[in-house]
This record gives C-alpha cells, sequence and structure tokens, in this order.
C-alpha cells in the first residue's frame, strides 16, 4: 500500500527571493506527485506571494513583472497547476491574470481579453484532457469547471469533438 502524499502548507508561501530566481521550489511537493494524485487536489491550492511594495503602491499584482514572469514559468513548466489553484477565492483567476491581458473594474473585476482567454483555456483543455487520456484518467469535469470559474462557456460539443477519456 503506497504512503499518503505529504501535506503541502497551506498556503503554499512563496518568498520574494524566490520570484526573484525565478525559483519554482516551493512547488517541488506538487511536481513529483502522479498525476492521480494531483487531479484529487483539484481546486485546493493556495499561493501565497511574498513581494514588498509601498503601501502606496497602487498595482495589482499581476501588474508587477517579476510575479508575471514568475507565473509564466510556473505555468509553462507545471501545466496542471491552474486545475490545482483554488477556485472560490480568486487563486485560479489571480494565476491567470499573470499569465493575459486583461482589464480590472470595481464592478465587474477581473475581465479578460476573450481572445486571450479563448486560446489559453483551449489549449490548457486540450493538453490536460490528452495527459489524463495517457494515463486513463478522467477529469473533463474539472477542466470544465476550471473553465466555467474564469468565465468561459464551453459549446455543448466541446469534448465530443475529442477522443473519449
Amino acid at each position: 500500500m503506497a504512503s499518503p502524499s505529504p501535506a503541502l502548507p497551506e498556503p503554499l508561501f512563496i518568498s520574494a527571493e524566490s520570484i526573484r530566481r525565478l525559483d519554482l521550489s516551493p512547488l517541488e511537493g506538487l511536481a513529483c506527485l502522479p498525476l492521480v494524485e494531483l487531479l484529487e487536489r483539484s481546486g485546493s491550492l493556495s499561493l501565497a506571494m511574498d513581494w514588498p511594495r509601498p503601501p502606496e503602491d497602487p498595482r495589482e499584482l499581476s501588474e508587477i513583472a517579476e510575479l508575471r514572469l514568475w507565473s509564466l514559468r510556473a505555468d509553462a513548466l507545471l501545466p496542471w497547476l491552474p486545475l490545482l489553484l483554488e477556485r472560490s477565492g480568486g487563486q485560479l483567476t489571480r494565476h491567470v491574470a499573470m499569465l493575459l491581458p486583461h482589464g480590472f473594474s470595481r464592478s465587474e473585476g477581473i475581465r479578460f481579453a476573450p481572445e486571450g482567454l479563448e486560446l489559453w483555456i483551449t489549449h490548457r483543455l486540450f493538453l490536460l484532457d490528452h495527459l489524463a487520456r495517457l494515463q486513463r484518467l478522467a477529469c473533463r469535469g474539472s477542466l470544465s469547471q476550471m473553465a466555467a470559474v474564469l468565465g468561459f462557456e464551453l459549446d455543448q460539443g466541446f469534448w465530443e469533438a475529442l477522443p473519449p477519456s
């Protein structure tokens, strides 16, 4: 019987030094997990980015170049990261805001550029579905939920056009 995976700290702390060095070692515990265990953790990960800034700095975290670059690297090397991120508290949305053009309004919150979101989410759905199918795992429901949280409504026949899971 396999031993359970070690619990990750909640939230997972990303230091300013890790951000500056583009160091993904705080995510090592996730990177080494088998895909089935990653899927079990879907929607449960919170990241706490420690980036000191003066109180008068009006920028959102997604407007800080160093944080965006670290997030882009994490997204490229750990394609499952968005699926793991907590959804209801905004972790997933914040992560995607690090990657895609967007605007912000006080009444509507983050508004992604529609074409950018469509390209990114479609690419991510194809990739993650393919990786899951290679291991005979099903995750389309969780992928659809991830897309919905970002305001992307999947066409009724989206999954039908792909090989069955």
